[in-house]
């Protein structure tokens, strides 16, 4: 039964993989043979062949957060759209973009917010092509419009998100909660002080330009080529080995203390109360690398300066185990309902 039948209010964040069977996955227009990589439930993006090039394409909402500075604010938006592309092995190269702009944002911010998608887009080599720009009533941060970006390659460079082999080794940079430790100590900062020590409240804020895979995916690709990749973003490192596993129908068996833990994210979790292992983590790569690449893939993210480990290995089996035990997908996110509660805080303060 869904939430709208039971009379529960919907859970907030991504929908779940019980709703989108039900309500999105039937309807799904025309069968078309140039569709290469159709919608599926956790996967980042889908694909196309186009004239013997292959097209990777996804969407996600514009992410604006005015609390953050609007350069800062712009930075984040534009890197959570290249992501889910990047992590398709092939470079993002266009972008069509739509702002609903909140009436009350100024000229000045949104050159702020515009300019510095420009500079990052001119730095990655992405053209925009299109898009649409307005203010309308009813429209409110962080959620200001939506995009869709593209990487044309060859197909040869495309990495399936289904593409996990047993004997793989599993890669994972920069670790967990990465996403949930940059923002929410942020923007949250005045909440935590006197209560977390002042080194590891900077460590935490330090998280903020680590909130992006794209360098990563990247990096992995070219050095690899790995099998599958895929971030850590809605219910962090374990949802995401997850939907890794299950998209290839294998399992995958990790030692957790294995994984890189940055600076800052045990602390910020310890006070924000939310587990670092189900919390978004955008910027966190999760890939399957061929055994023989592993070392190869470890030395590139090493020299770009990137926090990697090897720390499992693909199996027969489906799920995923760490540190010997077995662990379900967390379903929900913890990081939207504590922004909600902190915000509430934040506002009672004031």
């Amino acid at each position: 039964m869904s939430d709208s039948e039971s009379g529960d209010p919907p859970e907030l964040g991504k929908v779940d993989r019980e709703f989108f069977d039900e309500f999105i996955y039937p309807y799904l227009g025309a069968d078309r043979e140039d569709v290469t990589l159709a919608p599926q439930h956790g996967v980042d993006f889908g694909a196309i062949d186009v004239g013997g090039k292959t097209v990777a394409l996804a969407t996600d909402p514009v992410f604006v957060m005015p609390s953050l500075g609007f350069e800062r604010a712009a930075w984040f938006a534009f890197h959570i759209l290249m992501s889910d592309v990047a992590v398709s092995g092939i470079p993002p190269t266009h972008l069509s973009i739509d702002f609903n702009l909140p009436p009350e944002i100024t000229d000045e911010e949104f050159e702020t917010v515009w300019s510095t998608m420009d500079r990052e887009a001119r730095d990655l080599d992405v053209s925009v092509v299109t898009g649409h720009t307005a203010r309308y009533a009813g429209c409110n941060y962080p959620m200001v419009g939506g995009a869709t970006v593209l990487g044309v390659g060859d197909p040869d460079q495309l990495v399936r998100p289904d593409g996990a082999r047993v004997g793989d080794r599993v890669v994972v940079t920069k670790g967990p909660a990465v996403e949930a430790t940059g923002l929410l100590s942020i923007q949250f900062e005045s909440l935590m002080r006197g209560e977390v020590a002042d080194d590891a409240i900077e460590a935490a804020k330090e998280r903020f330009y680590d909130m992006s895979p794209v360098r990563d995916a990247l990096t992995v690709a070219a050095a690899g080529p790995p099998t599958a990749m895929h971030d850590a973003t809605e219910c962090g490192v374990y949802g995401g080995l997850y939907e890794l596993a299950r998209a290839a129908g294998v399992r995958i068996e990790v030692d957790r203390d294995a994984i890189p833990v940055l600076p800052g994210v045990r602390e910020a979790c310890a006070f924000f109360d939310v587990d670092p292992w189900a919390s978004i983590s955008e910027g966190t790569l999760l890939a399957t690398v061929p055994a023989d690449r592993v070392d190869s893939v470890l030395a590139a993210l090493d020299e770009e300066g990137i926090p990697a480990a090897a720390v499992g290995e693909v199996v027969e089996g489906s799920g995923i185990e760490v540190s010997g035990e077995d662990v379900d997908h967390p379903g929900v996110d913890p990081f939207w309902g504590t922004f909600e509660e902190y915000m509430g805080k934040l506002q009672a303060d004031e």
